[in-house]
């Protein structure tokens, strides 16, 4: 595979640019210059509260995370890293991953986090097409030696200089980050507000791929402040703020929940390096979380921690659940257990502006049927097939197209490395490759991903029909996925703490007057579902396995 980082390149246009600027939407500095300004105004302000199992917290006011962060520039720039290198990160969350983001944006450079459940072969597909100078990781992780893979990988990555340590055994030919740090003297690093570019493309995230391939997007800090800047005005938040999310540091989710906005409303950030609902209940009530966020799967386990040990977190005012479907059983029970209306939200790698319901506006279960309406600078625009219909239906769901200042720059095929400009194509719409409906009251109702179409002429509304089934006596998860030729016919398959037949559970729906055919025709128990790291059901896995439960049958 050839590497190259052509896209490094690409940037908007200068009328693009200008008129986003007007707007108000995309500003002239990264969030290097919020850590400044914070660093400065309210220098003993917590900014970064970081929990590691096993170990003390460490808590870092404003003026002690911007000397962090200048050290860590310092070590960069020593090791010739600077305006338009690529550095990678693979590290769980630890504030020093934080830290490589803002230094990287302090010297010009790129940064590209890559999860910790990557494995070598994806990890070095993927720093081929990167083409990292250097690579940050540390020496192991849930059982895996993350240097070691990397050393072993490479000899065959021509751009890599440098592999950089954090904790653990550094070996020879590695950098030690941490005792480079202490050594470093800051306010050497050079750089600085001339090499702080937000329209270039700064930041790398790659997709999970369990609906399509893999791809990388590209991100500048002006399209990751235009969804956090309007997201955090939608919600009313500030300084006070105290911000937490299970999610990866290394996700789009974790990047801005728990980096780019607190720092941006000089707020503070709460991260675990592990995830464990006991522990992250625990540190929603010790250091006051006022907003929690994440996908159901996460949210749902928190509360059931909550409701075993009688703990309500005491500050907590903001409970919002996205990345799926919500369940109504997860709205009913944060409302029980912290007394918050569980608001939905939408957002994906490509777009960091969200989609969001109201708890003021909405009524209390809308998450349940809604995704709620657009944050400031996002467009939708739902397009139906015109064969079927020119209104968008449950029958005839629309593909959903976004259009906007927090939509990425472009996207690049992890394998194929061809590059994909938005604003280069249909007017800069861009395909989120879900299909919805409108919900009624000006926001959008999810119908599912059109990668996991289910159905001929018609579509079956798997997320309706999962929300049913999580409704019946015993089952505690499920998903709907096609199998048979062209995946027309719905199998779903469930968690379930008792027994459970097919034929109880068409009883059941045709009791609730679900539409027959939407119904499924196959039943499989599982002991729970495939998941990524973002919560998300993989369904590509789903259907692989059920087409090998077939073949072998």
């Amino acid at each position: 595979m050839e590497c190259t980082n052509r896209w490094a390149d690409v940037r908007p246009s200068a009328g693009l640019a200008r008129r986003y600027r007007e707007l108000g939407l995309w500003r002239d500095v990264t969030p290097a210059a919020d850590l400044r300004r914070w660093a400065a105004e309210t220098p003993d302000a917590i900014a970064v509260t970081a929990h590691v199992a096993g170990s003390e917290v460490v808590r870092m006011t404003y003026r002690q995370y911007a000397n962090q962060v200048e050290r860590m520039a310092v070590v960069l720039a020593g090791l010739g890293i600077g305006p338009g290198d690529v550095v990678a990160v693979q590290l769980p969350n630890v504030w020093q991953l934080n830290a490589v983001v803002l230094a990287c944006a302090r010297l010009g450079s790129l940064v590209a986090p890559l999860m910790t459940t990557v494995r070598a072969r994806e990890l070095e597909l993927m720093l081929t097409r990167l083409g990292p100078v250097a690579c940050v990781t540390t020496d192991e992780w849930s059982g895996h030696r993350l240097s070691a893979e990397l050393a072993t990988m490479a000899g065959r990555l021509p751009s890599l200089r440098h592999r950089i340590i954090v904790g653990g055994r550094v070996e020879p030919g590695e950098v030690d980050l941490t005792r480079r740090m202490q050594q470093a003297d800051p306010g050497e690093a050079g750089g600085g507000e001339a090499a702080e570019d937000p329209d270039r493309v700064s930041v790398v995230l790659f997709t999970s791929g369990t609906t399509g391939s893999p791809k990388a997007v590209l991100h500048s800090f002006n399209t990751f402040h235009a969804g956090y800047m309007s997201s955090a005005a939608m919600r009313g938040l500030t300084s006070a703020d105290v911000q937490f999310t299970p999610h990866a540091l290394a996700h789009a989710v974790g990047l801005i929940l728990a980096n780019v906005l607190p720092l941006y409303l000089g707020a503070q950030a709460v991260i675990a390096d592990t995830w464990d609902p006991d522990s992250a209940l625990d540190l929603l009530a010790k250091y006051g979380a006022t907003a929690l966020a994440g996908a159901p799967v996460f949210l749902d386990a928190i509360v059931a921690a909550a409701r075993r040990r009688g703990l309500k977190p005491p500050r907590l005012r903001e409970v919002i659940a996205g990345a799926t479907t919500v369940p109504p059983a997860l709205i009913e029970a944060v409302s029980d257990t912290f007394g918050i209306t569980v608001q939905g939200a939408w957002g994906m790698t490509e777009v960091t502006g969200n989609t969001m319901t109201s708890p003021r506006e909405d009524p209390p279960d809308w998450a349940a049927r809604s995704i709620g309406r657009p944050t400031t600078g996002l467009e939708i625009d739902l397009r139906p097939d015109p064969n079927v219909g020119a209104e968008a239906s449950e029958n005839n769901p629309a593909r959903m197209f976004v259009r906007g200042s927090c939509v990425c720059l472009a996207t690049m095929g992890r394998d194929s490395g061809d590059v994909n400009v938005v604003a280069d194509h249909l007017d800069g719409w861009y395909d989120t490759g879900d299909l919805a409906v409108p919900d009624g009251r000006g926001g959008t109702r999810l119908i599912g991903r059109a990668a996991d179409r289910i159905g001929g002429v018609f579509m079956i509304p798997a997320a309706d029909v999962e929300d049913a089934l999580r409704q019946y006596p015993g089952i505690l998860d499920a998903a709907l996925v096609g199998y048979g030729a062209g995946n027309e016919l719905p199998c779903a398959v469930i968690v379930s703490s008792s027994p459970v037949t097919l034929e109880e559970v068409r009883a059941y729906l045709d009791s609730i007057k679900m539409t027959s055919w939407y119904q499924p025709s196959r039943l499989e128990v599982v002991e729970q579902l495939p998941r990524n790291a973002t919560g998300k059901v993989d369904k590509h896995h789903l259907r692989t396995w059920l087409t090998a439960l077939d073949e072998h049958d």
